[in-house]
């Protein structure tokens, strides 16, 4: 199985979904980030041995915040920067890697299985899965293309995702798993609640947290 590392910030130190607390208050906000990337994490804990918080801050500083997994610093740099060098840790010491975030708990756990299959070969091979607001919600691999190919690429815009596929080139195969909505704000909360209910077999904590993204 894949090794997973989601990436988070902690509350408090970092700022969280800032759009989302423009309209719902920051402590709103800072408690649903936490409640989602536990989400993420149950799901990530499910499927694969290997799971790692990937913290945007030193790792020696939070590690209390983010108990129940190991730790690996994203370290400094763009976002490019972060992802390249969080997933070659994955792929030196496991084989093969998926980055996910705190953005999208409706996560369907046989998809990151599935995903983990299709990487467990040595040709070299990609995943990716797109986001409705033209990202993505994970990239995988087991292999890592040069850094170059990932800081190119300008982020959080409609066309991310497409031209980060262009960026990694295709010397590799490419797996897409279907689109989910990141949590970004309030028109968010309603789609990623609705995604979390329409999960063929949501976790308990899926269903909880869809709960609570319904509640006004």
């Amino acid at each position: 199985m894949s090794a997973i590392a989601i990436f988070v910030k902690t509350p408090g130190i970092s700022p969280v979904k800032t759009r989302l607390a423009s309209t719902i208050g920051p402590k709103r906000a800072e408690a649903l980030y936490r409640r989602c990337a536990a989400t993420v994490g149950e799901v990530a804990g499910n499927v694969s041995e290997h799971v790692y918080w990937a913290l945007a801050e030193r790792p020696g500083d939070v590690a209390s915040e983010w108990p129940g997994f190991e730790h690996l610093g994203q370290g400094g740099g763009s976002l490019g920067e972060r992802m390249h060098r969080v997933l070659s840790e994955l792929v030196s010491r496991h084989g093969s890697g998926l980055l996910l975030g705190a953005d999208a708990p409706q996560i369907d756990p046989a998809e990151l299985v599935r995903a983990s299959a299709w990487l467990d070969t040595a040709r070299p091979r990609h995943v990716i899965a797109p986001a409705h607001d033209g990202g993505f919600w994970t990239i995988g691999g087991n292999h890592v293309t040069a850094m170059e190919r990932w800081t190119r690429v300008l982020y959080s815009r409609a066309d991310t995702l497409s031209e980060f596929r262009r960026s990694l080139g295709n010397e590799s195969e490419w797996l897409e798993l279907p689109a989910l909505t990141d949590l970004d704000t309030q028109e968010d909360m309603v789609r990623v609640a609705a995604e979390l209910r329409n999960l063929n077999q949501p976790l308990p904590s899926q269903m909880a947290l869809a709960e609570a993204l319904e509640a006004r």
